[in-house]
């Protein structure tokens, strides 16, 4: 915005400091209707609908009369908090707490070290081309859906025709019942979100490593600095904004769970595998198709909301005090 300043006298009479004073320009009037669409898509889609977070406080019921689902909600009975006494009681809240927390502390301290690698080793390449085909195969899948995924993963542990099977048998040891042994899922669904992720997360960091100033890197050359003290001097002290702005906002996701990855990729969570591969997530998802009161449901997911925030926030709030420039609130 423009600037016009004008002056203020003092007690004596005399001109004060100006102060200025704002002014609405044409580039604010660009810059708003650039943002109104923005604007109004997370009205509609994201604000908007927090209106139904008060289903997670009600006994939601039809009510007669074939009204329409604002007026059942409102006209349903307060319960309080007890949707979320249901939840927190329940005998799977511990297991499903668990394996939440467990499965995300993994992803994000195997995913950010494989990915912070990665980069590391793709800028160091002196050849670009293969470097740029290294990025692209390792990219791609990002792009796959967990649908396909999960076809690729039964193929080869599929009890009968799996490759691993196959592969096993034919060195003379005998078949693995992949879906009904959950000791091996946990390194599967861990290897599975890194293979899956890794390209993306090392893209981010190419291109911080990129943004940094050549000179730096020929001045070490100079001074007889290898590829490693390179790396450590100048490449990670770099990223390092970047890599604490993603921690931030993987701490924000630790009480929720990629669906796709545990109920397809696993098949459907079989019964076998319930206390090793069930999350939030998935235990919502089976609540939703049950007969389960659907404040119940409702409570499991604003449950997940407030943990999400209340740990990005803190996260924050501990860069905060280790590192307040990187923080990002």
């Amino acid at each position: 915005m423009g600037n016009q300043q004008s002056p203020v006298k003092g007690k004596s009479g005399k001109k004060a400091l100006k102060i200025p004073r704002k002014r609405w320009t044409r580039d604010d009037t660009e810059l708003f209707l650039l943002s109104v669409p923005t604007l109004v898509w997370y009205l509609l889609f994201t604000y908007l609908p927090m209106f139904g977070v008060i289903i997670a406080f009600k006994v939601y019921k039809l009510a007669p009369g074939g009204h329409g689902f604002l007026y059942n909600l409102l006209h349903s009975e307060w319960a309080g908090i007890n949707n979320f006494k249901y939840f927190f009681t329940s005998n799977s809240f511990t297991m499903l707490l668990r394996n939440t927390i467990l499965y995300n502390i993994a992803f994000i301290i195997i995913s950010a070290s494989v990915a912070v690698g990665g980069a590391l080793m793709l800028s160091s390449m002196r050849n670009k081309r293969g470097s740029k085909v290294y990025q692209t195969m390792m990219f791609l899948p990002y792009f796959m859906s967990w649908v396909v995924v999960s076809y690729f993963v039964y193929a080869l542990l599929t009890p009968e025709r799996g490759y691993l099977n196959g592969i096993i048998t034919a060195l003379g040891g005998e078949k693995i019942m992949w879906y009904q042994e959950p000791k091996y899922w946990p390194f599967i669904l861990v290897f599975l979100n890194t293979w899956k992720g890794m390209g993306y997360g090392m893209v981010i960091y190419l291109a911080s490593i990129t943004g940094i100033d050549p000179s730096l890197y020929e001045a070490a050359v100079m001074d007889g600095a290898t590829k490693a003290q390179q790396a450590r001097h100048i490449t990670i002290p770099s990223i390092k904004p970047v890599f604490v702005m993603m921690l931030i906002l993987d701490c924000g996701k630790i009480f929720n769970s990629d669906f796709g990855l545990f109920y397809q990729v696993t098949g459907g969570i079989p019964q076998s595998l319930y206390t090793t591969t069930s999350t939030f997530d998935t235990y919502i998802y089976n609540a939703i198709q049950s007969t389960a009161p659907i404040g119940q449901t409702a409570a499991a997911n604003f449950f997940q909301a407030i943990c999400s925030c209340a740990t990005i926030l803190f996260a924050n709030w501990v860069v905060s005090k280790i590192d307040n420039e990187n923080r990002i609130i």
